[in-house]
This record gives structure tokens, sequence and C-alpha cells, in this order.
């Protein structure tokens, strides 16, 4: 019989699943998606390749179970970010600098490459917090619109250009341009864009209408 590190068979499988899960991210930032095997995931996290499949059926369902435990994660500490902050154009510039944090640091294939791998089934389910992201960045954009922080303009609009903006931001990153440099360059362009003033002392002002 298998020893159980757990104190119960639930915390086993958490903590199995969470191997397992580990191991794929581990193995998306080493050696990319071409190529990669549940083989591999099974030997990267260090349990047999049957009880890989005991959690998901095949690459396809772990590689969506890893983008949904990876983006929830950021929604969730996104969310918890912009609650300490009122002005829209302050939490506008939280959100630009998240995305792109997380859009430099994270193991997942941009969404191009997502959907050219995975079912149009499996690709709907990432579209959950891809909604929620989009309704955060809606929620800074109308709220500063309506506290003239903002001039008015197409919201819809506004929020496909900004996050083609990071995307083209996160794709141009070199080891030339330190990270940091980037984001605040990104930041204010993308603020700049929909128009946002600021005072001399750099604080968001309100706009004419």
């Amino acid at each position: 019989m298998p020893r159980i590190a757990a104190p119960t068979n639930a915390a086993q499988r958490e903590q199995t699943q969470r191997k397992i899960l580990d191991a794929f991210g581990e193995l998306l930032f080493t050696h990319g998606l071409p190529g990669l095997t549940m083989t591999d995931v099974a030997r990267t996290a260090g349990v047999g390749r049957t009880a890989v499949y005991n959690y998901f059926a095949d690459l396809e369902q772990l590689l969506v179970a890893y983008a949904l435990d990876e983006t929830g994660k950021f929604v969730a500490e996104l969310r918890a970010k912009l609650d300490g902050l009122e002005n829209p154009v302050d939490r506008l510039a939280v959100y630009v600098r998240a995305q792109l944090e997380d859009l430099t640091r994270r193991h997942l294939p941009p969404g191009p490459a997502m959907r050219s791998v995975l079912s149009s089934e499996s690709f709907a389910k990432l579209g959950v917090h891809v909604g929620e992201l989009n309704t955060l960045l809606e929620d800074i954009l109308r709220t500063g619109m309506e506290q003239r922080y903002l001039p008015a303009s197409d919201v819809d609009g506004l929020v496909q250009l900004i996050h083609g903006s990071l995307t083209a931001s996160a794709s141009r990153r070199n080891s030339d341009t330190p990270d940091e440099d980037r984001i605040a360059a990104a930041v204010k362009f993308i603020q700049a864009g929909v128009g946002a003033a600021f005072d001399e002392q750099g604080r968001p002002v309100t706009v004419e209408q």
C-alpha cells in the first residue's frame, strides 16, 4: 500500500493535482507546449504516468485546467489590488501594470496559440476569466468617464485597443529594455491614450468634457 503523505485522501488528491499543475507550468516555461507529453509531466511531478491520467484525460484538459488555475489566481490578486484604490486613473494604472507583469512572467501560450491547440469547447472555457478581466476594465473606464477623469468615449472600443496594446508591449520584451521601464512607459502610454490628465505632481485631474 502506498504511504498517504496527506492527512486525508482528499488532501492527498489535492496535493497530487497541485504537483501535476506545477510541473506542467514549469515545463511550459522551460520547454514550451510543442512536443510536451503527459510522460514529461509525470516525470517532472514525480508521479506515475497513470496518476496524471487519473486527473486529466489528455494534454488539452491539463492545459485548460492549468490556464484556469493561473488566470483565476491572477483575477483574484488583481481585484484585491484594485479594491484599495478609488481614483479610476490610478486603478487603470494598476490594471495595466498587473496585466503586463503577468504577461511577462506567465507560462501560458498567447491567446491565438491557445486557440490553435484547443477545441472550440475547451477554448470557450477560458473565456470566463477573460470576460471577468474585460468587465473590470470596462468598469474602470466607465467610472473614469462618469467622474470626469476621462473624456467620454466608446468603452468597448477602448477595451479592445488597451488589450491589444498590452499584448503588443509584452511581445516586444527584450534584454535591452528593463521590464520596469517598459511597463512604466506602457502605463503612461495607455493612460494618455484614453485621455487621462495629470497635475504638476503627477496626480490625476478631471478633464474638460
